[in-house]
């Protein structure tokens, strides 16, 4: 994908939004403490702190690193919380390089997926899902780039382009012959 303005190749970055990581962080605090009532006390005070350390340098390595500690004191566990445990756990050690939330703050780059939503709620959601609407692909794709270049405010610029290159469609514009009466439909 290239730049809107520039023409540059976009470099991507991906990242997993925080509250997925957070998710699986309170998932393992119920596989390691419990769901019940006096297990679950331990459950709460882990889980939050947990979270927060992984925002700080090197957390995803360090909420595994005092996951495993804890399941290595555990006893026994039943299968399915095991289960759950070793899911959630792997899911933070497969995406750490992509949770590396100090990092993304330090650069200014969003950790959670509010962006992302609100742009898709922006972009697509309040134009394509208007009632009673239906879109093959390549009608939303047409609209989806128009609406896109409209709401990046580079309309003019885009629109200068297309019309200096080789490539431009012809443009036709209506101009009602002056001799001749227009009916108007009201």
């Amino acid at each position: 994908m290239r730049h809107p303005r520039t023409g540059e190749r976009l470099n991507w970055m991906w990242i997993v939004d925080d509250y997925h990581a957070s998710q699986r962080i309170w998932t393992m605090a119920d596989a390691l403490f419990g769901t019940g009532e006096k297990n679950k006390l331990g459950g709460r005070r882990w889980a939050p702190r947990k979270c927060r350390l992984l925002k700080q340098p090197n957390g995803p390595s360090r909420v595994l690193h005092s996951a495993a500690a804890i399941r290595g004191r555990l006893k026994r566990v039943s299968a399915a919380r095991e289960q759950a445990y070793r899911r959630a756990y792997n899911y933070i050690r497969v995406r750490t390089k992509f949770m590396q939330y100090s990092e993304y703050k330090a650069r200014h780059l969003p950790i959670g997926c509010g962006v992302t939503e609100a742009a898709c709620k922006t972009i697509f959601t309040q134009r394509l899902k208007l009632s009673g609407m239906r879109w093959s692909k390549t009608g939303a794709q047409a609209i989806l780039t128009l609406r896109v270049i409209l709401l990046s405010d580079i309309w003019s610029s885009v629109y200068r382009a297309m019309l200096a290159s080789p490539h431009a469609p012809e443009v036709r514009i209506y101009a009602p012959n002056p001799e001749r009466p227009q009916r108007i439909a009201a």
